[in-house]
């Protein structure tokens, strides 16, 4: 049974933490989210390294699910033990059910180093989560290609799974697009080709494009043909 005290003590912490302007402008860009209490993301990581340095895995066992800023806690903590990145994909899936936002996939992922140690068994955990029902589920997992996977190793499994990502939801569909303009960049020609010929829809093949446009590492020449292949 988890100790209400010591939930008291880390939920009061965050609530000292909070800056009430932030909170707005944060909400605003988390609709459909609640219970936040505005906590920048820097104080966020500050508060989680401690966490681990004074009780380790010990806080997951206890930590409170009531706010969007202890939900991120929580995946900030498992990125950050001190354990291989077998254990870490064994905690994942717990936080994965409770993420409910696009924050608490692109933050979390960002902050799960381990993946590089072995991105075998990471790859092997995360193609399930592709095709998921649930779309921060099926988020989570692009964003980790996104984050991990785009380079010469990976970049054809990569596209190959980015055309089974099928959720009709919009932050799965803006993943995929922002998955394959990051692709792009570094491989013009498959990426196109994986565009042009796999099944993505408009709405999210236009949005590639448009994000593609929107690099500073495409130059101008280049902006303009891809601007032409709008549906």
């Amino acid at each position: 049974m988890k100790d209400s005290r010591e939930l008291t003590d880390v939920r009061k912490e965050l609530e000292l933490l909070a800056d009430e302007p932030y909170r707005v402008f944060h909400s605003r860009l988390l609709p459909g989210t609640e219970n936040i209490l505005g906590v920048r993301v820097p104080r966020l990581w500050k508060l989680a390294r401690r966490l681990v340095k004074e009780e380790g895995s010990g806080y997951l066992g206890r930590a409170g699910d009531d706010t969007y800023e202890e939900i991120m806690l929580q995946g900030m903590v498992i990125g950050l033990l001190k354990e291989d990145t077998g254990q870490m994909l064994k905690r994942l899936p717990a936080f994965m059910a409770k993420a409910e936002n696009w924050a608490h996939c692109d933050i979390v992922c960002s902050g799960l180093k381990k993946v590089k140690d072995d991105r075998e068994s990471v790859l092997a955990f995360l193609k399930p989560y592709i095709s998921s029902e649930r779309e921060f589920e099926a988020r989570f997992a692009i964003v980790l290609l996104l984050d991990y996977y785009i380079d010469e190793d990976y970049i054809d499994t990569t596209l190959e799974l980015l055309q089974q990502a099928v959720h009709p939801g919009y932050y799965v569909k803006m993943a995929v697009a922002w998955a394959l303009s990051v692709c792009y960049v570094q491989f013009p020609e498959k990426t196109l080709a994986c565009m042009r010929e796999g099944q993505f829809d408009d709405f999210t093949y236009n949005k590639a494009l448009q994000k593609i446009t929107e690099s500073f590492r495409v130059d101008k020449e280049e902006k303009t043909f891809i601007r032409s292949l709008k549906r």
